[in-house]
């Protein structure tokens, strides 16, 4: 979700994204499988005792998905009616819930939340110190950020056929590393941060998800850390941010 920079109205752009593309259309091949060992990796990090989970940015509804049949209580929240409307759809519980607003201006009480999920969204960010300011601020004590992004990104830009801008491809604005994240935890009071950096590009161009998606998540990550170890190429980032 983008902040207001040059006059760009961030939440009327990600609307229109919203109406233009489909983030609910089926995946396949290695893409679907990179997205399902990233998804089972956030599962990891959610304590078995969790209550309730708040997704931010609820793209393709796998938070409410994964989270909602064990019984913990989802809120899906986003820019976009028809993003939360199609994950209420998609998940049809009564632990399921949708809520649109802005992550700049939530429209969430402070210091309430357990979790928060945002997986994938804090690289289409302007301001992503700000972005996960006020996500954190919605902490109770003990309770955690966990956000996704890609590792180290190269971005990619393209001259935008209408405007005559530099345009980054998906709108990624943003390439991150460690040292970003520690720099932003610096802000955060009473922060305790980790970082797990995973998804070897080797592996996933040698599309050998073909073998490997038959491995549970356990046996998956060790041979993804093995090889990240021979080649140093990971694709994933996950940042936790507890509050003490």
């Amino acid at each position: 979700m983008l902040q207001n920079q040059n006059n760009f109205d961030y939440i009327d752009h990600y609307k229109k994204d919203a109406e233009k593309f489909d983030y609910f259309e089926e995946r396949f091949g290695a893409t679907k499988d990179d997205e399902r060992r990233l998804r089972e990796y956030i599962s990891t990090l959610v304590p078995k005792t969790t209550i309730s989970i708040v997704d931010i940015g609820c793209g393709s509804g796998w938070v409410a998905e994964n989270f909602c049949p064990k019984g913990i209580k989802v809120f899906s929240t986003d820019l976009s009616v028809k993003n939360v409307k199609n994950s209420l759809k998609k998940t049809n519980s009564k632990n399921h819930f949708g809520i649109v607003m802005d992550s700049f201006n939530p429209a969430i009480k402070q210091n309430k939340i357990e979790i928060i999920i945002s997986s994938e969204v804090i690289e289409h960010v302007v301001k992503p110190d700000l972005f996960i300011n006020s996500l954190y601020k919605l902490l109770k004590v003990n309770g955690k950020l966990i956000i996704s992004t890609p590792y180290k990104e190269i971005l990619k830009h393209v001259l935008c056929i209408h405007c005559n801008n530099i345009t980054p491809i998906h709108a990624h604005l943003h390439s991150f590393d460690e040292n970003d994240f520690l720099e932003y935890n610096k802000n955060l009071h009473n922060s305790e941060m980790k970082y797990f950096i995973f998804g070897n590009k080797v592996l996933i161009f040698l599309r050998t998800y073909s073998i490997l998606k038959y491995f549970p998540f356990s046996i998956w990550k060790f041979i993804d850390k093995f090889f990240n170890i021979l080649i140093n190429k990971p694709a994933h980032f996950i940042i936790v941010y507890k509050r003490n």
